[in-house]
This record gives structure tokens, C-alpha cells and sequence, in this order.
């Protein structure tokens, strides 16, 4: 059987890659990344060669502005580019490296946010359903070793996928390597661009491509090939591994109204390491959006965190992200900061009156008070007679003590707080009602036996905590 030609190799390949990941739908509006380098122009070809999908190719290129003259002569190549095919053309200028001082980026880590966002703004602008990139096999195999030497755990090492999570990116040429692209490109005449810096080993990529990659390739020729079937494998059990995350994170994880995450201790701990890890890992996506500078010390700092015996804890992880242990929740949140002390505040009889901080205390006049026992905690009665106007609602302070309901001696309000498994960070704005030196109550923790109920009260009013967290 005679060989097929580099081009039809090719395009046999990539037309079964696109089918097998469902990447396109016929009629696809897609914006195309052009940087004007090998892999982008030969994604350009292939993809207006398949006619059979009949996809609306919008061209876009990012000029990162990083070498003057040279990147203003990539943005018209890949304009002429476009115009080769008769497609429309965008283009955007970035400041890459201002980006990456002001943000404290790495000039790769600008560059890549500079253009998914600039590619995103495209797609939005132009109603396309999907981006294509031109990475490759090649580019596959140093990804996993870039993550590798990192310290990247499963989903790192999975590397790209051809398919981004979403559907939104997807990347028709990891079928082909490097070798493969090349040879497409010659036998169709194609010229691109070279960008010198693809060759200064300061950059991490650079060095595994022109250091460590060829060494491996000494050691066991056609290692980046066997490394991208690697990473293929990896994301197939990332993909497994996946459902049977998000099963738990059904059992377990669940989102607050602020929009964090909150979890049972002791359920996590039921559960095997390595899904508890992952757990955490979801967890702190949902309050913080994202991944990003979370690694593996962040994590098992978590967990050691849940397996203490300490039944509290704070943990402060990147961009304002607290996870805090409280008794038998852990919960994660971001940019959150302390709930202020509760503000003193003086009722002078039946109404209702504003706590700072939020919600009220309702106090309304009362007969015929229903057992102890059938009470809300948000809900207390009290024999005015003993417990006189006007009362006085404030915050919890060191050596507070009150003489709970049905005992005789004082106890510390902070060992009931301890008792009621209350959050330390929500102890001082939890409202204390007193009459006098009394303390008559800790809403939602504990009743005081001063001015309780007994059969000779003649005068008594009901008090209602409405719309504010007590524990």
C-alpha cells in the first residue's frame, strides 16, 4: 500500500482527532490563534482544508509587545495570513510585561492570562462557540515535564487536554508532533515565523525543550511521543477519578451563601487520603474561582488541619483564602475578614430593636409560655418582675459568667460557647441580654435561671432573635 503524502497523513489524522473528541460542530463559528509560528499556521491550513466541517474561521493574534519590531512583524504576518484565506482578522497589542510586574506574574504566566483573555474577548465579540490552539504532541510532553519538575500532582501531570473542560478550547493538533507539523508545512510551501525567544533557555519551557528533552530522547529515542501518550493516559484516569469527586463532593461539600464552601470533619476523615485531597482542592475552587498558587504543602495543610485533635484552626492560603476548623465543620472562604464585636445597645421595653451587625431582637409582652423543652434556641422568656427594663444586649467579654438555666452555681460564658461548639470568630458579636448584673441569656447558646418562669410570674414578655447567625 503506498504511503500517504505528510499532508494527507496529517489531515487523516487530525479529521479523526476532531471527530473522536467532538470538537466541532458543522457550521462552527471558530476563532483560530495565529501567532504567525509553525504549529499556528499549519492549525490554520488544516482547519480551512476540512471542508466537510464547513467551520467560520475568525483569525486572532495577541501582540504581547515584548520584542518591538519583531512582534509588530508577527501581528501583520498573521494578518496576511488571514487575508491568504480571505478570513477576518483581530488583533490586540498587550503590554505583557508591565502585566507581569503589576501582577507579580511570570512573563509566561502574563502571556498566557493576556491571551485566553484577548481569545475569550474574541469569541464573545464574534459569537463563536470555540477557540482552537495549535499545540501539539511535543508541546505536550513538556508541559507534563514542566509540571512534573514542579511538583504537580494527577491533574497537572494530565497536561492539556484536547478538549478544555467547558468545551470552549480545544486543540485539534496534539494528534501530530512536532516532526509531523514540519513536514506538513513543507510539502505545502508554507512559510512562518521564528520568534527568537523561543530559544532563550530563561524561560522554563525553553530549557526542557532544548536541554532536557533531547537528553531524554538519548536515553530512550521518542520519549516526548511516549511522554504525550502518558499524559493521555493520566487525563483518561483524571477523568475517572473526576465523577467519582464530584459523587463525593455531592456527600460532602456544601455551598455556603457567601460563596465558599462549608464540610463535616468527620465525614472527610472517613474517606481515603487522596480523595479527601481532592476534596479540599474542590473545595477551595468554590471560594476562590480557581487553583492557582495552591500546591501540595496548601493541601496537606488542610488535611492535617482536619485529622488534628485540636478541634480549631485557621489556615491562610493565597489571594485572601481562609480555611477555618470549627469544632466539626471546616469551611472555606475568601476575602473574608472578622465579624465585628457586637455594639451595645439598651431596650427600654417591648420592640423591636436593630443589632449591629445585622438582624434584631423582637421583645414583645407574653402569657402562657410553652415548656422549656418546645423553645427554639432563638427564643427565650423571662419574668419581668425579676429581670426589670431597661435591659442591656452586648457582646461577649473575657470573665463574662452567667448561672445557666436549672443549676445553682456560675459558669464562664467562653466554656459555654466551647460547650455550644460556637466558631471563635463569632463568640464576641453572638448577643448577650442582661437586666442589671444579670445575665439572663446567650441567644442561641444557653438560658439563664435569673428571671425564668415559674408558676407565680404575673408579668412576662418573650424575646426573638430574627435574622442573624448565632453559631
Amino acid at each position: 500500500m503506498k504511503a500517504l503524502s505528510p499532508v494527507d497523513a496529517a489531515l487523516k489524522k487530525v479529521r479523526a482527532f476532531i471527530a473522536e473528541n467532538g470538537m466541532f460542530r458543522p457550521g462552527d463559528r471558530v476563532v483560530v490563534a495565529v501567532s504567525g509560528g509553525a504549529d499556528s499556521v499549519a492549525l490554520l491550513d488544516i482547519l480551512t482544508a476540512l471542508k466537510e466541517l464547513r467551520l467560520e474561521l475568525v483569525v486572532a493574534h495577541l501582540n504581547h509587545e515584548l520584542r518591538g519590531a519583531e512582534s509588530d512583524e508577527d501581528e501583520r504576518f498573521a494578518g496576511q495570513c488571514a487575508q491568504a484565506y480571505a478570513l477576518p482578522f483581530v488583533s490586540r497589542g498587550e503590554q505583557v510585561k508591565a502585566m507581569a510586574e503589576r501582577e507579580r506574574l511570570s512573563l509566561e504566566d502574563a502571556g498566557r492570562r493576556a491571551r485566553y483573555a484577548f481569545f475569550d474577548d474574541v469569541a464573545a465579540a464574534w459569537g463563536a462557540r470555540t477557540v482552537a490552539l495549535a499545540h501539539h504532541a511535543d508541546d505536550q510532553a513538556e508541559t507534563l515535564l514542566m509540571r512534573l519538575v514542579r511538583g504537580a500532582g494527577g491533574p497537572g501531570l494530565s497536561a492539556m487536554r484536547p478538549v478544555r473542560a467547558g468545551g470552549n478550547y480545544v486543540r485539534p493538533l496534539l494528534v501530530l508532533d512536532r516532526q509531523e507539523i514540519e513536514a506538513y508545512l513543507d510539502e505545502r510551501g508554507l512559510a512562518f515565523r521564528q520568534d527568537r525567544t523561543n530559544t532563550d533557555v530563561a524561560f522554563l519551557r525553553n530549557r526542557i525543550r532544548h536541554e532536557l528533552v533531547p537528553y531524554l530522547d538519548r536515553l530512550n529515542p521518542g520519549a516526548a511521543s511516549r511522554l504525550a501518550r502518558t499524559a493521555e493516559l493520566l487525563a483518561d484516569d483524571e477523568a475517572l477519578l473526576g465523577r467519582l469527586v464530584e459523587e463525593a463532593s455531592a456527600r460532602h461539600v456544601n455551598v455556603t451563601e457567601q460563596g465558599g464552601a462549608i464540610c463535616a470533619v468527620d465525614a472527610l476523615r472517613r474517606e481515603p487520603r487522596g480523595l479527601r485531597r481532592r476534596l479540599y482542592r474542590k473545595a477551595i475552587a468554590l471560594a476562590k474561582g480557581d487553583l492557582a498558587r495552591i500546591g501540595f504543602d496548601h493541601v496537606d495543610a488542610i488535611d492535617r488541619l482536619v485529622l488534628s485533635e485540636n478541634p480549631s484552626g485557621r489556615l491562610h492560603l493565597p489571594e485572601e483564602t481562609l480555611v477555618t476548623r470549627s469544632y466539626d465543620e471546616i469551611t472555606f472562604v475568601r476575602r473574608t475578614t472578622d465579624i465585628p464585636p457586637l455594639q451595645d445597645l439598651r431596650i427600654g421595653g417591648p420592640g423591636c430593636w436593630p443589632l449591629s451587625g445585622g438582624g434584631e431582637l423582637v421583645v414583645e409582652i407574653a402569657t402562657d409560655p410553652p415548656p422549656w423543652g418546645e423553645l427554639p434556641a432563638t427564643e427565650s422568656w423571662f419574668d419581668l418582675e425579676q429581670a426589670p427594663f431597661p435591659w442591656l444586649v452586648r457582646g461577649w467579654r473575657p470573665g463574662d459568667r452567667m448561672t445557666p438555666l436549672g443549676m445553682a452555681g456560675e459558669k464562664k460564658v467562653k466554656d459555654i460557647f466551647i460547650d455550644a461548639k460556637v466558631p471563635r470568630e463569632l463568640r464576641q458579636s453572638v448577643p448577650l441580654v442582661f437586666s442589671g448584673d444579670s445575665l439572663l441569656w446567650i441567644c442561641g447558646c444557653r438560658r439563664g435561671e435569673p428571671a425564668r418562669i415559674t408558676a407565680g410570674s404575673r408579668a412576662m414578655v418573650v424575646a426573638r432573635i430574627r435574622g442573624r447567625r448565632l453559631k
